[in-house]
């Protein structure tokens, strides 16, 4: 295990000095191509996605995923520290992606690397390391989903201190459009869209879905963005606004969208019904494996790629998520080899 931690780091150290926002990645692709293919691991590659499947890989089996993103965010204006010079300090690996989610991705390859030339297992494993993750985009796992082997189930790598999300809210943003008619404000002339928008928003505001998930709770509709008039004496003939939906699988998107459009007087346009809310059920081999463990299980509000995998899967990994995007992020070596020890001791649960 020790030199699984030591190779581990040093590769996180390599991705921390790579440039990799989301849209320009391919660096650290090929850095992770590289460093496979001198395991002696074949890989295949579609634009900034990598990915290689076990040598007892049998197509009669059920197949794991396991999968993080290289790409990052964008280091943000705070930082104090050059977010591309990986740095060690107080048992701390600091850099932009440390934490979101390079730890988790350097701990998927180790343990895929374990688990690489071992016969006779339960399950396939293919490693997928994935671009534009930060941005949901249509370069990263779904540009790849239909060249995998058919997947079956899946292991996300996020910061979650290594407890499993075994359900995870999905978005929709949707733009609203409140119609009205214009008139001089002094003689009350016109129709205020304004104040059509000011009724929906109230009840985006007071709404309560009748379905509640049980991991996930109730569904959050958050109005985020308003914009409206031109002039102070002219009654505006259009209000836009802009509303955030953080869905659950209590409802798809769809449902979801339509039971919004069903209450609001304003045009309601989504942006994408495609990140949807995800969840693996409480008797999935991964799940019973995990509370064997005494893993601790949870419903996480932040969106991964597993919204764009139509298999069940939970999110897991070591870092803190309330770390992820902040200055000065950084990940502890000790949460990395917990990564390693606990994705490798859940994945002998179920694959042998």
């Amino acid at each position: 295990m020790t030199q699984l931690l030591t190779e581990a780091t040093d590769l996180l150290k390599q991705l921390i000095a790579t440039r990799s926002v989301s849209g320009d990645e391919g660096a650290t692709a090929d850095l992770i191509q590289q460093y496979l293919e001198a395991k002696g691991v074949p890989v295949k590659r579609q634009l900034n996605n990598v990915w290689a499947m076990n040598t007892a890989f049998e197509p009669d089996r059920p197949t794991l995923l396991l999968n993080s993103h290289h790409d990052t965010v964008k280091p943000n204006s705070d930082y104090s520290r050059d977010p591309f010079q990986p740095t060690v300090e107080d048992g701390k690996v600091f850099g932009l992606g440390s934490n979101d989610a390079g730890g988790a991705l350097v701990s998927l390859i180790s343990t895929f690397l374990y688990f690489y030339e071992q016969q006779n297992l339960n399950y396939n494993l293919v490693l997928a390391a994935t671009a534009e993750e930060e941005i949901s985009g249509d370069k990263g796992i779904s540009a790849i989903w239909d060249q995998l082997p058919e997947i079956d189930s899946a292991i996300v790598g996020e910061p979650t201190q290594m407890r499993m999300a075994v359900a995870e809210k999905g978005l929709m943003v949707l733009d609203c459009t409140a119609n009205g008619k214009s008139g001089h404000a002094a003689r009350g002339e016109g129709n205020n869209a304004i104040y059509t928008a000011m009724d929906d928003i109230a009840w985006i505001k007071n709404h309560q879905f009748e379905k509640i998930s049980n991991f996930l709770g109730p569904i959050k509709m958050t109005t985020t963005i308003i914009k409206s008039g031109s002039k102070h004496n002219v009654v505006p003939n259009s209000c836009l606004f802009t509303v955030d939906v953080r869905t659950t699988d209590a409802h798809s998107n769809e449902e979801t969208l339509d039971i919004i459009k069903q209450h609001l007087k304003s045009e309601v346009t989504p942006r994408s019904t495609r990140l949807n809310p995800s969840s693996i059920p409480p008797d999935h081999p991964l799940v019973q494996a995990g509370q064997k463990l005494g893993i601790t299980t949870f419903g996480s509000p932040t969106l991964s790629d597993q919204a764009l995998m139509p298999v069940p899967s939970l999110k897991m990994g070591p870092g803190k998520s309330a770390r992820s995007h902040t200055d000065n992020e950084f990940i502890c070596l000790s949460e990395i080899e917990e990564g390693i020890n606990g994705y490798i001791t859940l994945l002998k649960q179920v694959v042998h």
